[in-house]
């Protein structure tokens, strides 16, 4: 596995995986992506973006839209992709990456903290809104040092070995899976016991 960053054609495979979980697709520009790639199968496996706010002189840097594949999860994907991403953002002379996520468990292992909304740069202030109505109802504003970011051992490993795992082949079907709503479904041969 490794982690590159993304190229003009995997636009619309972005796009489609943004939509299909859900995520932030606001300003939408590929050149802001990275892509976690499975060397021996190229396939990806996940994805995330910085984004960066202008607010005049002024540049802060936003971390968002971090998706991992079904078949992917717990294998340390999303922690390579954002360690990736942070490292980028030191590069680019950032000294603090926040992020607007209900996740913020998952980032709090890599050392983001959380900050005050009142703490918050007006235009994340903003955006934290905005999240809330259309994304992310939980969204909380988490922040790093650049410097700051710690890499779980265990999440190293697991990345070395990272496979897709087959999806069930054999799903159980359930009355939601057909429009049925169980509680208020009537059957033809429902005797009432």
């Amino acid at each position: 596995m490794y982690v590159r960053d993304a190229r003009n054609r995997d636009e619309a495979w972005l796009l489609e995986h943004i939509e299909a979980m859900g995520l932030d697709e606001t300003a939408f520009r590929s050149r802001d992506y990275v892509i976690a790639v499975d060397e021996a199968s190229n396939t990806r496996a996940g994805f995330g973006r910085i984004r960066v706010h202008k607010v005049g002189d002024e540049e802060i840097c936003e971390l968002t839209s971090i998706g991992v594949l079904d078949g992917w999860e717990g294998q340390g994907v999303g922690a390579h992709v954002i360690e990736r991403l942070i490292d980028g953002a030191a590069a680019e002379g950032f000294d603090r990456v926040y992020s607007l996520t209900s996740a913020h468990e998952y980032l709090a292992q890599f050392g983001f903290e959380g900050v005050g909304e009142a703490d918050l740069p007006e235009v994340l202030a903003d955006r934290l809104d905005a999240k809330r109505l259309d994304l992310d109802p939980d969204a909380v504003p988490m922040a790093i040092a650049t410097d700051g970011f710690r890499m779980p051992e265990r999440l190293r490993e697991r990345f070395k070995a990272a496979a897709e795992s087959e999806p069930d082949s054999n799903p159980e079907e359930t009355a939601e899976d057909f429009g049925i709503d169980p509680d208020k479904a009537t059957y033809k041969y429902d005797t009432g016991r």
